[in-house]
């Protein structure tokens, strides 16, 4: 008996649900909903009796009316991953507030837990309710997948993962991530329950982007060939995903899975050996596009490889949403990602088995559509992973804007392209009304601003004329920064005006790990108060 009455049977799916399985999605989600093999009575009959997936419905034992149905699909990662997904729960909507999906998910717990060492959900935001199933049943809140799905509109997805058996002691320490995943990887790694045991990497160079190469597509004839090569299948594998090339080309082409290969130039025009290939799986209704495996004899090819995916995406296929999972411990695959616009959205520790270790996974999403969430719906957990996630896109965003700015920026002169880019990502840009007041005389310092457009005020108190003026370039809250005290005096804005904001904590953390530009920082902030002391001076003589 669960609340509201009635009795519910939670059970496997039999053939004769199939019509009504179908019948549920279509009434919650509509003829539109973008997962539409759970509209289709043909996969949803051969999924009651494939093995790589657990599909079940909730009944009302006296009516023997269907309630809701969840699955678990156990083909998320390859076969040796353990990796299932806890996907696609649906609850008729009269049922809702019965409990139904938490039944369903103790169910789907209780089937799975000696079969799978992790498991994962993306669970929807425009509603808390599933996130909050997932919470109650230990899954911890590791990413946020903006907009991945498309609805009616494209929706972002919260990501919960829960870990069974020995995967936890089975992981690999000490991950290798580049400074743009460290604060993900934090949070992730603590709602885990694990330390941050994660080194930040602030060295390694992306892998070198060679134009030397022609570009096919797989066939059944170049299989053998590519699958002689090791590295990225067998070994130094920085890519993962739910199929890979040993799956065979029949496999392949039934999941909708295809490669691209590079070929090093024969002489005289002649195709030459195979130099490496990146394998996809393409949703063209869907407009996504996932990356599973990467497969390369030498470096110079991998940039080739995903730059000639990317443009593929664009000019060919009019990809929205492009994801890959990634290494924690490959900063040079990261950072390669990361230059080629792909941004880190969630962490998932433990994820992938290889060779004789669990390894840790950053899930890196490149968008072709604005940066337009809408309204969202997050519980805690999951809000702290998106604030995290959304942080760095939006940054990403308006990176272009505050690099033009920082040639005359005062606060960067003597930065070095790779240390200014490094700073810009740690701020954000915040437009201010005229006459808004960017922090009063007396209260707590918390942040640092440049002026990118427009001029700030300076009054020594509430009241008070102003005493000095913030111009385009220049910065303000700087002293209260150096020496940690309250501010001294009250900033208000004359005009509209664009600032890059630096909070206190995020750039003392940037200067512990990058002590070479907190030199410079500091050297600049002393010259610059300096030259505004003076300036305000020569303002109260005249």
């Amino acid at each position: 008996m669960i609340e509201g009455g009635k009795d519910i049977r939670v059970r496997e799916a039999r053939e004769e649900d199939v019509g009504h399985i179908r019948d549920l999605f279509h009434i919650v989600y509509g003829p539109d909903y973008p997962h539409r093999k759970f509209l289709d009575e043909t996969w949803l009959k051969r999924s009651i009796f494939n093995d790589d997936i657990l599909l079940l419905v909730a009944e009302d034992i006296e009516s023997g009316e269907l309630l809701g149905s969840a699955s678990v699909l156990f083909d998320t990662g390859t076969h040796s991953d353990l990796v299932g997904e806890f996907g696609r729960l649906v609850v008729h909507p009269d049922a809702r507030h019965l409990n139904v999906g938490k039944a369903l998910m103790a169910k789907r717990v209780e089937f799975i837990q000696n079969r799978l060492h992790v498991g994962i959900v993306e669970n929807r935001t425009v509603h808390p309710f599933s996130q909050r199933i997932s919470l109650s049943h230990k899954f911890a809140a590791v990413g946020f997948l903006p907009l991945k799905n498309k609805f009616h509109e494209r929706e972002s997805m919260a990501l919960f993962s829960r870990h069974f058996g020995q995967a936890l002691s089975l992981r690999r320490n000490n991950p290798r991530i580049i400074p743009e995943a460290h604060g993900l990887a934090h949070f992730a790694l603590k709602n885990c329950s694990l330390p941050n045991d994660a080194i930040i990497d602030d060295d390694s160079p992306a892998y070198p982007q060679s134009h030397d190469y022609s570009l096919e597509e797989l066939t059944d004839t170049s299989l053998p060939p590519l699958i002689r090569i090791e590295r990225g299948r067998v070994r130094r594998r920085e890519i993962f995903g739910p199929v890979g090339l040993q799956y065979g080309f029949f496999q392949l082409r039934v999941r909708r899975a295809n490669y691209l290969l590079a070929r090093e130039r024969g002489v005289e025009g002649a195709a030459g050996p195979i130099a490496g290939a990146i394998g996809y799986i393409l949703d063209p209704e869907d407009k996504n596009l996932r990356v599973f495996e990467l497969i390369a004899q030498t470096d110079e090819v991998i940039g080739f490889l995903f730059k000639s995916l990317l443009d593929r995406c664009r000019k060919k296929w009019d990809i929205e949403y492009l994801e890959v999972d990634t290494s924690a411990y490959s900063p040079r695959m990261q950072r390669t990602l990361l230059e080629l616009g792909f941004l880190p959205a969630a962490y998932i520790p433990a994820m992938v088995f290889h060779e004789v270790e669990r390894l840790d996974v950053i899930r890196m999403i490149h968008l072709r559509v604005p940066f337009e969430l809408g309204q969202i719906h997050l519980t805690p957990p999951a809000q702290i992973i998106a604030d995290q996630v959304i942080r760095t896109f939006t940054c990403h965003k308006i990176l272009p804007q505050v690099a033009q700015a920082m040639a005359r920026l005062s606060l960067f002169q003597g930065l070095t392209e790779e240390q200014e880019a490094r700073l810009a990502g740690i701020c954000c840009v915040q437009r201010f009304e005229s006459g808004e007041t960017l922090f009063h005389q007396g209260t707590p310092a918390d942040r640092m601003l440049i002026v990118l457009e427009g001029s700030v005020r300076v009054h020594l108190s509430e009241a008070s004329e102003p005493v000095g003026t913030i111009q385009a370039g220049e910065s303000v809250g700087e002293l209260s920064f150096l020496t940690g005290e309250h501010h001294s005096a009250t900033a208000r804005t004359d005009g509209p005006v664009l600032a890059a904001v630096f909070l206190d904590d995020d750039l003392a953390a940037l200067i512990r790990q990058r002590p070479d530009i907190g030199m410079i920082l500091f050297r600049n902030l002393g010259v610059g108060l300096g030259r505004k002391l003076q300036r305000m001076d020569r303002d109260k003589v005249s």
